[in-house]
């Protein structure tokens, strides 16, 4: 097969292009030039992208002896991820880039791209399997190294797009990878992985929204109106959080207070002790599934950030819409986050969280994360059918 191997200039894609080399296909080396200024080196682990890294992608391929390109995506990255972050922050949600960057990004604008010039598919570093079954289906699964698995932020693949993917780290553990690329001797053998989010080197998401909005100055108020606080600007704050409130006014009790709302139509941040966190339903919008979607009510484990844990939990789906029942409440689950459903290790699908709050079953108060209409609200167990309802009735 003629493949395009993604090449981030670190050991991970240097290695997957070259166990595609190996496995008989013919591959070409491309790099994401995804930063319309791009820094010349990296500061630090964080952040990716820079003029570096395509040198070091391209010092790989040349080891490899394959052609090496540079697809400037740029323009479309701004659009499509860089611009969307900062709209879910606005509207009071949580969103994952690096999931947004691999449903339009590397596994659409990239693939589509191959495709069109007569490759038959695309391979990256990630850590994931793809399982084949004797019916020639394609199935994602997790990665054997669970502390490197990245099947959650592959979750919004489809069925045609894990078609036309290719994971060869998914049954390696890291440690064996960097010795592999040593003995390959690869110069990026050694290089520390990029963490937290790629356009945001330094790591501090909360100024560079400020940098980019503004401030915004509003007050903090507990559970019952009672103001506690100010902050700059309500888009900098997320469901769970608990560093960086710098509260006036301590808690009754003394106990620690979370970010337990967003609101951002009044630009107020609510908090409140952490039994107001607890939620075990879910609702999810923007579904997409890695295979045929589930029919009727399904078990089902649930993981709602990259290297959480996953739930036991019922789900069912409902058109674009999933609903997910937990068996045990966790905290800190916030609009915009996603929601992604496991069956074993074999990836079902992915949503995005809309609504998180308790069920009718579960007993005590909780205030959870609801995003309806482009805002962020919260509100006391039992807030909404949808999210309160069992599953559909069967027959």
């Amino acid at each position: 097969m003629r493949v395009v191997a993604a090449m981030s200039g670190g050991v991970d894609s240097a290695v997957a292009a070259a166990r595609m080399l190996e496995a008989g296909h013919e591959v070409v080396g491309v790099h994401l030039a995804l930063s319309q200024n791009a820094a010349t080196l990296r500061e630090s682990a964080r952040g990716c992208c820079t003029i570096e890294d395509a040198a070091d992608a391209r010092r790989v391929a040349d080891m490899l002896r394959i052609p090496f390109y540079v697809w400037d995506m740029a323009a479309r990255f701004k659009n499509d991820v860089v611009e969307n972050f900062i709209a879910e922050y606005s509207a009071g949600r949580t969103p994952n880039p690096c999931l947004r960057c691999n449903e339009t990004i590397k596994f659409a604008a990239l693939l589509d791209k191959a495709l069109a010039l007569g490759f038959d598919a695309v391979a990256t570093g990630h850590y994931a399997q793809i399982v084949v079954r004797a019916s020639g289906a394609r199935e994602l699964h997790r990665a054997v190294d669970m502390g490197k698995d990245q099947s959650y932020v592959l979750g919004v693949l489809n069925e045609d797009q894990l078609a036309r993917s290719f994971f060869p780290l998914g049954d390696t553990a890291k440690p064996q990878i960097r010795e592999e690329a040593a003995a390959r001797g690869f110069y990026v053998a050694a290089k520390p992985d990029s963490h937290d989010i790629c356009f945001i080197p330094d790591g501090n998401t909360s100024k560079w929204l400020t940098d980019r909005l503004g401030e915004q100055s509003g007050d903090i108020v507990d559970a019952d109106g009672t103001k506690v606080g100010e902050h700059g600007g309500a888009y900098a704050f997320t469901v769970g959080q608990r560093r960086g409130l710098h509260l006036s006014e301590p808690a009754a009790g003394g106990e620690p207070r979370y970010v337990v709302e967003v609101q951002p139509r009044t630009n107020t941040v609510v908090v409140g002790t952490g039994e107001l966190l607890g939620v075990d339903a879910i609702t999810g919008d923007h579904a997409r599934w890695c295979g045929p979607a589930p029919e009727g009510v399904v078990s089902v484990g649930a993981q709602v950030r990259a290297h959480g844990e996953e739930i036991p939990a019922t789900a069912w789906a409902d058109g674009e819409q999933v609903e997910v029942r937990l068996q045990r409440r966790i905290r800190g689950v916030a609009p915009g986050q996603s929601v992604v459903l496991y069956d074993g290790t074999r990836v079902v699908g992915s949503a995005t969280i809309a609504r998180a709050t308790t069920s009718r079953a579960a007993t005590g108060t909780a205030i959870a994360g609801t995003a309806t209409s482009g805002t962020a609200t919260t509100g006391t167990a039992v807030t909404s059918r949808a999210a309160t309802d069992g599953p559909p009735a069967a027959g």
